[in-house]
């Protein structure tokens, strides 16, 4: 094979490469834009939830505590550094487990961590953090849900849990906590360029028939509609 054939395909595969991220960056930009309506059942919006960011990763935050749901027996306080069971919400969050442990700062990241997170090569986690107050501002947002629809996001979160042979959440041993009221939890799923921490965030709000983006990889894509 010449050397000028061998170029021929180098250039053609980067330029596949280059236009598979080009089109990733336009419907990253556009398919945000396209809401999805949320759903009214007809009952009383009587539970707070909040969508909350550190300007990456979007949680999904709910009462510790009702009725319908104890978290605190599911996540066990004693599983924090804190230890404490004096929290009010809690907030859970999927994504990829070596961007979650390994990568405290985007100033950490590995180009093996993201390859992997990107192309379904690694596994993925649960981060669950614990709160007392939730404060709303451009990065935290409340929403006011009815009954039936916080159990359908109860069930869309716990399903996203790994189990062990009794059913109970697999903590992630680890010091690679973000604070004393956090812990990691292993998770079902894979992340991908595709399927990122904020799709994830987005289903959740869809699952409990919220208004959502039709889909979106970014943080953006969720509280755009929320403003």
């Amino acid at each position: 094979m010449s050397v000028k054939i061998v170029l021929l395909y180098v250039l053609k595969t980067i330029g596949v490469i280059l236009g598979i991220v080009v089109l990733y960056v336009i419907l990253g930009l556009v398919l945000p834009l396209i809401e999805v309506s949320g759903e009214d059942d007809g009952q009383p919006k009587e539970i707070p939830i909040y969508i909350y960011t550190n300007g990456v990763h979007t949680d999904i935050v709910m009462p510790v505590k009702n009725d319908l749901q104890d978290w605190g027996a599911k996540v066990p306080f004693a599983n924090t550094k804190s230890k404490s069971p004096d929290y009010n919400y809690i907030g859970i969050g999927w994504g990829d487990k070596g961007f979650y442990l390994d990568t405290p700062t985007w100033a950490d990241l590995k180009f093996s961590t993201a390859i992997k997170a990107a192309f379904w090569l690694s596994d993925s986690a649960m981060h669950c953090s614990y709160y007392k107050t939730m404060k709303e501002g451009e990065d935290c947002k409340m929403i006011m849900i009815s009954k039936d629809q916080y159990k359908n996001l109860v069930k869309f979160v716990e399903d996203k849990f790994d189990r062990d042979q009794n059913g109970n959440f697999i903590v992630i041993p680890t010091d690679a906590v973000y604070d004393v009221n956090d812990a990691f939890y292993d998770a079902k799923g894979t992340y991908s360029f595709l399927y990122t921490c904020n799709t994830w965030a987005n289903d959740a709000l869809k699952a409990a028939g919220q208004k959502a983006a039709l889909w979106t990889p970014s943080d953006f894509g969720i509280f755009r509609h929320y403003k």
